[in-house]
């Protein structure tokens, strides 16, 4: 399978396990949820479902739905297939958010990983996010020598676009700075059952010596 037809099938399983759905409605969810997925059309998605299907990731549900136009009685309603994430697809579906290696980094991987953040383990997330991170840095660096090295030579527009391209990726790196900061903290704060429980009472509070008095009495 191709790197775009398994990003294709990671944001599949990710949407029908928020909810099953028709293709119809998971193409507006690629489209709307995942922008990465503007260019998909119904010639790509179709095979990746069937493909799913064929490995009993997910299942096919037929259910009529009134599709509201005039029709005559008999026609009125229309068999809509419906796409239902199976047992087998959610274990599937794990294995492909535990992948934290390069390519989950990449420029259009890294952004269904991203949206699928909440279903995925802390520790794999902070891999990924370090992992972009490191990515971009390293490209920050080839850029800025490019541009350094050939500013003589490029007209104004060129050295325009080359700086806007430098500063949109020097924007995500701080953003991802952040997104590394919050997600450590998240992960060092104790839990309140924790705090409460390593919390002993002041010897010099009045209540705690009356309280012991009662646990003995």
């Amino acid at each position: 399978m191709s790197k775009r037809g398994s990003v294709l099938e990671l944001a599949v399983l990710g949407l029908l396990h928020q909810s099953p759905m028709h293709g119809y409605e998971l193409r507006k969810r690629l489209s709307t949820t995942l922008g990465a997925f503007r260019a998909f059309s119904y010639g790509s998605l179709y095979p990746c479902l069937k493909s799913l299907v064929e490995r009993e990731y997910i299942v096919e549900d037929t259910a009529g739905t009134d599709d509201g136009a005039t029709a005559p009685p008999l026609t009125a309603k229309r068999a809509k297939i419906v796409y239902r994430l199976t047992a087998e697809g959610k274990e599937h579906l794990q294995n492909l958010l535990a992948e934290a290696g390069p390519a989950a980094w990449e420029d259009e991987n890294f952004g269904v990983h991203f949206a699928f953040f909440g279903q995925t383990d802390a520790d794999v997330r902070m891999r990924i996010l370090e992992g972009r991170r490191s990515r971009l840095e390293e490209r920050l660096e080839n850029v800025r020598t490019s541009v350094s090295r050939a500013r003589d030579r490029l007209d104004t527009y060129t050295l325009e676009l080359q700086q806007h391209g430098l500063e949109s990726v020097e924007r995500e790196v701080r953003w991802l700075n952040e997104l590394i900061v919050t997600e450590r903290s998240s992960q060092t704060a104790p839990s309140p059952a924790t705090s409460a429980a390593t919390v002993s009472p002041r010897r010099d509070d009045p209540s705690a010596d009356t309280e012991h008095d009662k646990n003995k009495e």
